[in-house]
């Protein structure tokens, strides 16, 4: 029997290089999609995942789970984070019946159903804004936990108070500026032969952290905003947004999202650098 050909791999970016900034664990989703397409992956993290403060009042929360009808997770490391703490207090890895599930999209979804989980609730759009709109209308006196990063929007405790919820909100994770980057993305930017195309943002914490990886100051967005137009040989820096509360923080800090993702995933990023990229002619 005659074997079918193999499938030619799509080379469609074959030349562009793109800065990964996502945390280190993180980084192989985008990068593997992009590597298939023929891209050059710089992984330089942006943010680094670390235990919080104190886990008191998150071991509290997950020792009185039962008292609750709502559990709300807006990220997949929330979800590591909930999960590794449960098995450290001895608690069972399934969740009480009665407790209904909101995941804010399909990443953190899928890492919830990992373990054995069923979701209630995924919002049509993956942000915060979108969560609201799907559990306003039930969560009237109710109990809801909110599992987050320290730092987080408060879209999500303010509107469902304002809706009649008993809310807590408790911090399973924080995310820090990882000093090992700093002098690594510095040299990456100054260096034309190296210098990317495009750079990734995934998160507000990755602009606001790529920023102060940069300085922070006024003098060090002027040097930004200088790369951008100056670019690499091939065309100007662009600068990729998974979805509009990331292309808000850049907006906010003096820069703007050239890409910008219709659907807020992984996937949808990946789509939308295609979609910018692709009939770019790129110079090496």
């Amino acid at each position: 029997m005659r074997k079918a050909p193999a499938r030619k791999a799509d080379r469609s970016l074959a030349g562009a290089r793109v800065l990964v900034g996502r945390a280190k664990h993180q980084a192989g989703a985008l990068s593997n999609e992009l590597r298939k397409l023929g891209v050059t992956v710089i992984e330089i993290p942006f943010i680094e995942i670390r235990k919080p403060r104190s886990f008191k009042p998150l071991d509290a929360a997950l020792k009185n789970l039962a008292d609750y009808d709502w559990l709300i997770l807006t990220s997949a490391n929330g979800v590591e984070a909930l999960w590794d703490r449960r098995a450290k207090l001895g608690l069972a890895r399934q969740l009480p019946d009665s407790l209904r599930i909101a995941a804010i999209g399909p990443a953190t979804k899928k890492a919830i159903e990992k373990r054995g989980i069923a979701v209630d609730i995924v919002p049509k759009e993956y942000v915060a804004e979108s969560v609201v709109r799907s559990l306003k209308n039930k969560v009237k006196d109710r109990r809801v936990l909110l599992v987050r990063a320290k730092v987080a929007r408060d879209v999500i405790p303010r509107e469902l108070r304002k809706a009649g919820a008993q809310i807590d909100v408790v911090e399973a994770y924080q995310t820090v500026v990882p000093e090992s980057s700093r002098r690594r993305l510095n040299a990456v930017l100054r260096n034309p032969r190296r210098r990317p195309h495009v750079v990734t943002f995934t998160s507000s914490s990755t602009v606001r952290n790529f920023v102060e990886l940069l300085g922070g100051s006024r003098s060090a967005m002027r040097a930004i905003r200088t790369v951008q137009r100056q670019g690499v040989r091939g065309g100007t820096i662009q600068l990729a947004s998974i979805g509009p509360v990331t292309s808000e923080t850049l907006r906010e800090l003096g820069l703007k999202a050239d890409i910008a993702a219709q659907e807020y995933t992984i996937p949808g990023l990946v789509a939308a650098i295609v979609g910018e990229m692709g009939a770019r002619k790129l110079t090496p």
